[in-house]
């Protein structure tokens, strides 16, 4: 069983925002595979189903961004889930263009609040990750406001194709494991318009 992990924050405040990339791929993968909510747990809402056949559990920590570690902690111990080969967090980052994706098997916060409080959390830095890019801030902007900030309508429609990618990117990992994921979407760049 996989236990997948949106990072975001809580409430219409913060729908559709940069930081909101993982809630919005755990949503995506709901819709998809008809997961059914089952409650709140652990500071989290979350559900049971089934990605390709394999067993899940989705969740999205209601805890804040910089306190995702808590409740995915929680949640990976009661359902005896090993973080470093059943794990998957889903999240933005400044560090990517819109529209790419990195998937990587472990690795260090990268300045990421909530993947810093994951990390200290699980006392390690191995668990698979899915790196959503959201592009880097402009040099007159504040990292939060802009990371509390929605997309320009230019960038939406490689942020679309970057939340249905991280998705498929997600069930390949369910299905084949983060190598054959990584092969396949760590090589897709966006193409630039002219």
């Amino acid at each position: 069983m996989y236990l997948i992990a949106g990072l975001g924050n809580p409430g219409t405040k913060y729908s559709g925002t940069r930081h909101n990339m993982g809630f919005d791929v755990v949503d995506l993968l709901i819709e998809r595979h008809k997961i059914p909510q089952s409650g709140v747990k652990f500071n989290a809402m979350y559900g049971k189903g089934t990605i390709n056949g394999h067993k899940v559990i989705v969740m999205k920590p209601l805890s804040y961004m910089n306190l995702s570690g808590g409740p995915i902690q929680q949640m990976a111990a009661f359902f005896k889930i090993d973080p470093a080969s059943r794990l998957i967090v889903i999240h933005d980052d400044i560090d990517l263009d819109p529209g790419v994706l990195r998937i990587r098997k472990q690795g260090s916060a990268g300045g990421h609040n909530g993947m810093k409080d994951i990390i200290q959390k699980l006392g390690s830095e191995q668990f698979c990750r899915v790196r959503v890019g959201v592009g880097a801030k402009p040099k007159d902007w504040d990292l939060a406001d802009y990371v509390l900030s929605r997309f320009t309508t230019s960038e939406r429609t490689s942020v679309d194709e970057a939340l249905e990618a991280a998705a498929d990117a997600v069930e390949k990992i369910v299905a084949e494991g983060p190598d054959a994921a990584m092969n396949t979407f760590n090589k897709k760049r966006p193409v630039k318009e002219s």
